[in-house]
């Protein structure tokens, strides 16, 4: 069974870190490119990031840029979501999709990602 799982969320301080893990079981990642998404409340989903199945490219959406870094353990089998220097804007379920298509995927595009996981909630509040 092809499945996601998302791990790491939690309440911190603004200005505070997390690391968020997406790991897969059920196939391999290596051949999937990983994008990570959220939604706030009241909000539709958005794109945060996406790293490509081939050479490790990368993608963020401007509003993470310089903050958030996302990284592949293909001996894992798990892709991470280090997030830094958090803002109460940043408050969402966090969740994790992989893409068959090659290279970078952009992850405004959710019609092209499929596996879903079931989210873990970030909230970022003092």
């Amino acid at each position: 069974q092809v499945q996601l799982v998302e791990s790491g969320g939690g309440l911190v301080q603004p200005g505070g870190s997390l690391r968020l893990s997406c790991a897969a079981s059920g196939f391999t990642l290596d051949y999937y490119a990983i994008g990570w998404f959220r939604q706030a409340p009241g909000k539709e989903r958005e794109g945060v990031s996406c790293i490509s199945s081939s050479d490790g490219s990368t993608y963020y959406a401007d509003s993470v840029k310089g903050r958030f870094t996302i990284s592949r353990d293909n001996a894992k089998n798990t892709v991470y979501l280090q997030m830094n220097s958090l803002k109460p804007e940043d408050t969402a379920v966090y969740y994790c999709a992989a893409s068959d298509l090659k290279g970078l995927v952009d992850p405004s595009n959710e019609a092209d990602f499929g596996s879903w996981g079931q989210g873990t909630q970030v909230t970022v509040s003092s």
